[in-house]
């Protein structure tokens, strides 16, 4: 337990306030390269995934590049990156790599939550005269939601995780304090840094799943919690009868 108090103390010391690059600091810039990359991929990702879903085509491509995509060294990428844009436009190579990353969750989020909607429902809408437009956007949108916060969800823990290799071509972040205290051999320094990365992650993977949950729509809410109910009734009569 002392490695730990000791890792704490190295977070909560005046120093940390104070310096090159304050811990303040260095959470924002942590911060703004997630949400950056995470904008950015959902900026492609989403209305690609919703295509994809809406028309039923190119979902394998879609696999085989997502599949690609995470199969790419975050690390070496970045350093490739910077080599070949130059230490000038660093921060647009991380960037590259860090949405990069992103992608795929979220465009499986997209494509997944329109193929999880109950085809009947679409059928309907399109029976009572509703435009693909209006299918799109007042059915498969609002009924696909969860599924893409899911992986919006995703793709954030991984980027939060990940951006930790930007201190290692000098643009700062909790990385920083990791990678400094790799050469400095000081373990509280390691562990407080790394304690700072998951807190981070468990408050975004909070907020997200909260989200996903607000974005439910009452209906299926309401619907679920019925077919729950009965599956919890069921099961409650089996066990009488068993005990009977």
């Amino acid at each position: 337990m002392n490695v730990f108090a000791d890792a704490f103390a190295w977070i909560f010391s005046p120093e940390r306030l104070s310096g090159s690059l304050p811990l303040p600091l260095a959470v924002g810039q942590h911060l703004a390269f997630t949400f950056g990359a995470v904008a950015i991929a959902a900026i492609i990702a989403i209305p690609l995934g919703w295509l994809i879903g809406h028309t039923g085509r190119g979902r394998e491509i879609a696999v085989a590049l997502s599949g690609a995509a995470r199969a790419l060294p975050s690390l070496g990428l970045v350093v490739l990156l910077v080599l070949v844009l130059g230490v000038v436009h660093k921060t647009e190579a991380a960037m590259v790599a860090f949405v990069l990353l992103a992608i795929p969750s979220i465009l499986a989020g997209a494509y997944a939550g329109f193929e999880a909607i109950d085809r009947t429902v679409i059928d309907a809408g399109r029976a009572v005269g509703m435009t693909g437009w209006q299918v799109l956007w007042k059915i498969e949108v609002p009924l696909g939601l969860p599924l893409l916060i899911g992986g919006l969800r995703s793709a954030t823990l991984q980027v939060v995780a990940t951006v930790t290799i930007a201190a290692y071509v000098g643009l700062g972040g909790i990385g920083f304090f990791i990678i400094q205290g790799i050469q400095l051999r000081s373990f509280p320094q390691i562990l407080g840094s790394s304690l700072i990365v998951v807190v981070l992650a468990l408050a975004l993977d909070g907020l997200f799943a909260l989200l996903q949950r607000l974005v439910v729509p009452r209906g299926v809410a309401g619907r679920d919690a019925r077919r729950q109910g009965e599956r919890s009734g069921a099961r409650a009569s089996a066990v009488r009868a068993a005990a009977s």
